[in-house]
Order: structure tokens, then C-alpha cells, then sequence
């Protein structure tokens, strides 16, 4: 076995890169795959709290890279679904404490008995972010389509070309067809035209989404949730497997009525 290592990020904070994460990962593990995230944002550490992880951590990345514990002992299990695993970064040290050579070794050894490996990479293209592109296969932009996280992604995917020599893929999160209709938000296409990379999935808008962060209950866990079905076409896309893209700019069975109250 040999695992595929896809980082995750984002031009700036605040568009959902480490929810998206979370709930990649988790659509993965349940698609039949063994997965570990790797919360590579040292200093911050965040992803823990989104899978609902934070109270079994014992060791984190930096303890493997300095020798302090094995990896297994660093690996956290989640209960829910046994195929998945968390790699937690330190809270206490800076970004630095760990090289992208450090990190491409972690990753390797996970190479040998995992399907996927997800890193979650700090925002912006400082070392954090040198360090979790190191060991990556293939990464992911994570952007909304308002004007400053597109240029903010539009940077991050120049050097990603001229680094890893490859385009990364593109998910476009917290989209709204019904603002996107009304002419109030960038569309799909606009987007694509202005970051011209394939793009992986789209994410809609749910307003429920921030509770399942607080919550630490990824979306995917819950059948009720709206977003729940972007997230696994998307891990069926990183699976190789060719998934059409969901209408979300098509009007719902009720936009009639909306408009006629002034809702739509």
C-alpha cells in the first residue's frame, strides 16, 4: 500500500480550509478508506476541535519528529469510524519546530498502511505552509468567491505551480445559488475564470455548518445535513471516480413562493 498525501489550504482564514478537512476525511474513511489527518497549523491546532478529537490527545507531531513517541502512540483513533485516525499538532511550539523534511518522513511512514493521508496546512505561504506542501501528492484550494480570498488563493496557486510544478485542485466553499441568482455573489464559471484550475466540488451555504464545528461532529456524520452530499462527491472525486457537479444554482420547489413574499 502505498497512501496519497493531499494538503489542504487556503489563501487566508475564514473560508472553511479546516472544515473542509475534517469532513473530507471523514467522507473518505466512510467510502471504505483508512485515513489519517494531520493537523500541520503549529501553534493554533484547530482540526482536533473540529473532529471532536481534543480530549484524547496525548502526544502531537512535533513529539514524533523530536523522538519523544512513536507515531502510533501520537495517532488518534476516532470511535466513530475505525478507519480514521488524527495526527494533532502542538499548541506550544511555533511553526518552525517542525521542517518540511520532518513532515515528508511522518508522511512516508503513514504511506505504508494508510489509503489517504489529509493535511491540514496553516493559511497564507509562510513555512507552515512550505512544511505541509512538502510530502503532498496533490493539493487542494480551499476558497469563498469574495474578491479578497480569490486574489489571496490566486497567490497561493502561483506558487504551488512553480513549486510542486502541477495546478492544485479547486473547492469552492460557502456558495449560494440564490445570491449567485440575484446577481450578488460570483458564480461558479467567474470563479473558475479568474483561478483557471480543474475544480474538485462546490460546498453550499448551510448555516448549520458552524454547529457541527462547535460541536465537533463533522457534517458528513450527520444525514440530515445539506452539505453532507457535496463533501462525499468530492472524496469520490479524490477516489478517482467521475461524479457530476450538483445544480446549485438551479432554483428549489419553492423559490415561486419566495419571490412572491419577497424572499427569493
Amino acid at each position: 500500500m502505498s497512501g496519497t498525501v493531499i494538503t489542504v489550504t487556503s489563501g487566508k482564514g475564514g473560508v472553511g480550509k479546516t472544515t473542509t478537512t475534517a469532513n473530507l476525511s471523514v467522507a473518505l474513511a466512510q467510502l471504505g478508506k483508512r485515513v489519517v489527518a494531520i493537523d500541520a497549523d503549529i501553534g493554533l491546532r484547530n482540526l482536533d476541535l473540529v473532529m471532536g478529537l481534543e480530549n484524547r490527545i496525548m502526544f502531537d507531531s512535533i513529539d514524533v519528529a523530536e523522538g519523544r513517541c512513536t507515531l502510533n502512540q501520537a495517532l488518534v483513533r476516532d470511535q466513530r469510524i475505525g478507519s480514521l485516525y488524527l495526527l494533532p499538532a502542538s499548541q506550544a511550539r511555533d511553526k518552525a519546530d517542525i521542517t518540511p523534511a520532518q513532515m515528508a518522513l511522518i508522511c512516508d511512514r503513514l504511506r505504508e498502511s494508510v489509503d489517504f493521508i489529509m493535511i491540514d496546512s496553516p493559511a497564507g505561504i509562510d513555512h507552515g505552509f512550505q512544511t505541509a506542501i512538502a510530502p503532498a501528492d496533490r493539493v487542494l484550494i480551499v476558497t469563498t468567491s469574495d474578491v479578497s480570498a480569490l486574489r489571496d488563493a490566486d497567490t497561493v496557486i502561483g506558487r504551488l505551480e512553480r513549486e510542486l510544478k502541477r495546478p492544485p485542485g479547486l473547492v469552492i466553499n460557502r456558495y449560494n445559488g440564490r445570491l449567485v441568482n440575484n446577481g450578488d455573489m460570483r458564480g461558479i464559471d467567474d470563479v473558475l475564470d479568474i483561478l483557471a484550475i480543474d475544480l474538485m466540488g462546490v460546498v453550499p451555504e448551510d448555516e448549520l455548518l458552524m454547529l457541527t464545528t462547535d460541536r465537533g461532529t463533522p457534517a458528513v456524520f450527520d444525514s440530515r445535513m445539506n452539505v453532507r452530499r457535496a463533501y462525499i462527491n468530492i472524496a469520490k472525486r479524490i477516489m478517482g471516480n467521475n461524479v457530476p457537479l450538483n445544480d446549485y444554482q438551479k432554483p428549489g420547489p419553492f423559490a415561486w413562493l419566495r419571490r412572491i413574499f419577497g424572499r427569493g
